[in-house]
């Protein structure tokens, strides 16, 4: 690829991203989209001459349904093995 540090480039989504709705085997379904952080230009191809980009990206993940079957609690804690919990 290019050097190491790249140069940061602003963009702006020509459309908001939109929501792929995923149905699992185990009777739940979830919504996926990904939404791009940052994009950076990092030199250019030696072959080809074409820019190089690295993008930064995250997926966002949310529950539609979910089998109640599927559902697990957590047990509170017994105070003597531990600290609190983050769960509830």
């Amino acid at each position: 690829m290019g050097s190491a540090g790249g140069e940061l480039v602003e963009f702006e989504t020509e459309k908001e991203p939109e929501w792929i709705t995923v149905k699992l085997k185990d009777g739940s379904v979830i919504q996926i989209k990904m939404e791009i952080v940052a994009i950076m230009r990092n030199g250019n191809d030696m072959n080809t001459g074409l820019p190089i980009y690295m993008v930064q990206a995250t997926n966002i993940i949310r529950m539609v349904k979910v089998p109640p079957e599927l559902i697990q609690r957590r047990r509170p804690q017994d105070d003597s093995k531990g600290g609190p919990t983050m769960y509830r």
